[in-house]
């Protein structure tokens, strides 16, 4: 039994997995799972977390009974915007809330009201109000005014990565990344909790940094056990830990999400209105992020470009860079937004309106979509850009990373940074990995390849 290794929980709304890691961050075991689904108290449905914390239990136990692996520690990456309840014995007394329940939208306008506004608020805690219970600090107020009886029940109050490690340590935590995103949690001014909680008797963990450790016993073995980190998070450490110049990660898929650990500006309310938000890394620093639907955009415009132009399913992946194409492209149609005559707040309705017979073929249409989509990609990651921007290299990781038209014209676009194209795999549970990594000897954290080994690079 020589292989040491760390094992991550990666737990996402669809898959769950475990991973293995060895000591130069190799991939050396992956099992997943997709578990049914539950309902909640109102009949709403939610993980089922009973299955979800027996299968994580078993599992280790296997594994080390095996004897193939020597697990030399565990830690978990989670999905965000949700919390467990625990009485004083430990126990759960909710579900694990499904952070797209509907609740009523007057919890959180009574606090937006207490403290001078959303706007202010928002900024404040550098949380866009994205309603439902995706701020999870709603979600346990919404428990102590819709349902005080369990409400009473309440001692603890864990973020989902930290009670899957209270699962094995019996440890009451919380830590960076997850009190940061989104929660309106945490006062980015005085880098605190919010004065919100202590009003409201809410009782929150002092947050220990990420590192932490603490053991578990799995089998008669101890393991030393992280906290837990939100994925989004944990999916920026390994850049944080081998890029050698300050970065921006464009982080690619339905979502594309720019992040910048080196922008220590405030939060303005003009950029939350543009779907920026700040989180925090396990040290504590501010990531100043943005958002962008560009994946889903993609899709919709593509489903209608087969159908228009009788094309297969994977017909644009064929399609390259040109850069007299782009050039006529730009003769031809100008600035306007084709594809988002209505913009992108109306984006499903415009869509629509389209008049896709103005393009002489597929690959014409095509290219001017993701001239289109760049555009509003770069708009995006100028948002997070500050005033002294230190920042030398753009990593693009996901989906958009293999598309040539995108990549090249983005690295037209920023000419005094390096664009690089990023394909690390299951990058929040190495993240995971990496930030307890440090507690254990003979792990080596500093050489993973960031960037892609067929990199696309354009002459400037």
């Amino acid at each position: 039994m020589d292989t040491k290794v760390i094992a991550v929980f990666d737990i996402g709304k669809t898959n769950k997995k475990i991973l293995l890691f060895d000591r130069v961050f190799n991939l050396v075991y992956q099992y997943e799972e997709k578990f049914s689904t539950t309902v909640d108290d109102d009949g709403f449905e939610c993980d089922d977390i009973q299955l979800i914390q027996n299968w994580m239990v078993n599992t280790l136990s296997v594994l080390v009974e095996e004897g193939k692996f020597d697990i030399q520690a565990i830690n978990f990456s989670t999905y965000g915007a949700s919390l467990a309840f625990l009485n004083k014995e430990g126990k759960l007394v909710t579900p694990i809330y499904n952070y797209l329940k509907q609740v009523n939208p007057e919890i959180q306008e009574s606090l937006f009201q207490e403290y001078r506004g959303m706007d202010k608020f928002c900024r404040q805690t550098a949380s866009p109000a994205l309603g439902l219970l995706l701020n999870s600090g709603i979600q346990a107020l919404w428990l102590k005014k819709e349902k005080q009886d369990v409400w009473e029940k309440v001692e603890n109050i864990l973020h989902f990565p930290q009670y899957l490690s209270f699962v094995l340590t019996g440890q009451i935590t919380s830590e960076p990344t997850s009190i940061g995103c989104h929660t309106f949690l945490w006062d980015f001014d005085k880098m605190q909790y919010h004065p919100w909680l202590k009003k409201e008797g809410l009782k929150l963990p002092k947050p220990v940094n990420n590192d932490q450790v603490y053991p578990a016993l799995i089998k008669g073995k101890e393991i030393k056990t992280g906290v837990g980190i939100h994925d989004s998070s944990a999916s920026l450490v390994p850049y944080l830990h081998n890029s050698k110049e300050d970065f921006i990660l464009v982080s690619t898929g339905t979502w594309c999400i720019s992040m910048n650990p080196f922008n220590d500006e405030p939060l303005t309310s003009e950029q939350l209105k543009k779907d920026c938000l700040c989180f925090l890394t396990p040290e504590k620093r501010q990531v100043k992020s943005s958002r962008l639907f560009m994946g889903h955009f993609h899709e919709a415009c593509i489903a209608r470009l087969n159908h228009h132009f009788n094309a297969s399913d994977k017909y644009f992946q064929n399609i390259d860079y040109c850069e007299d194409a782009v050039n006529s492209i730009n003769l031809k149609f100008g600035k306007d937004l084709l594809f988002f005559p209505e913009g992108i707040e109306k984006f499903s309705e415009g869509l629509e309106k389209v008049d896709l017979s103005v393009f002489a073929d597929y690959d014409e249409a095509y290219t001017r979509l993701v001239m289109e989509l760049t555009r509003l990609c770069v708009r995006s990651v100028e948002l997070v850009i500050p005033k002294r921007d230190t920042t030398k290299t753009i990593y693009v990781s996901g989906g958009f990373s293999r598309n040539r038209i995108f990549v090249s014209l983005l690295t037209n676009y920023f000419t005094d940074k390096k664009v690089r194209t990023s394909e690390i795999d299951n990058a929040s549970a190495l993240g995971a990995a990496l930030v307890i990594a440090g507690n254990l000897e003979g792990f080596t954290t500093n050489k993973i390849e960031l960037e892609s080994k067929q990199n696309i690079t354009i002459s400037k």
